[in-house]
């Protein structure tokens, strides 16, 4: 009897979850922010010639929204992509490695 094969962990859907959640949380939450930025300091009518003011307060909120985005894109791919130990009452009992004697 050989040694006992060790279960590989299958981590192709962490990683898809751990891209997609950074393509559509981190990226979205990058853009908020710059265009946040841009309202709430008042920036974005002057980048625009005057064609339109946009209330401060649009920026503020902007601004949180994007922290909540940019906070999922970091926690997801951590939690996605740790390595969970194993239960503390699950005890793995290995076979022995030398032979049963025979029985008399």
């Amino acid at each position: 009897m050989g040694m006992p094969e060790e279960k590989k962990e299958n981590r192709t859907w962490a990683i898809v979850g751990s891209v997609a959640a950074i393509v559509l949380c981190g990226c979205v939450g990058l853009l908020m922010c710059l265009f946040g930025a841009l309202f709430a300091t008042g920036l974005w009518s002057n980048l625009t010639n005057n064609a339109g003011s946009v209330p401060g307060w649009l920026g503020y909120s902007m601004l949180c929204v994007a922290i909540l985005f940019i906070a999922i894109a970091v926690v997801v791919p951590i939690l996605l992509l740790r390595k969970k130990k194993p239960a503390a009452g699950s005890v793995e009992v290995l076979p022995p490695q030398e032979p049963l004697p025979p029985a008399s």
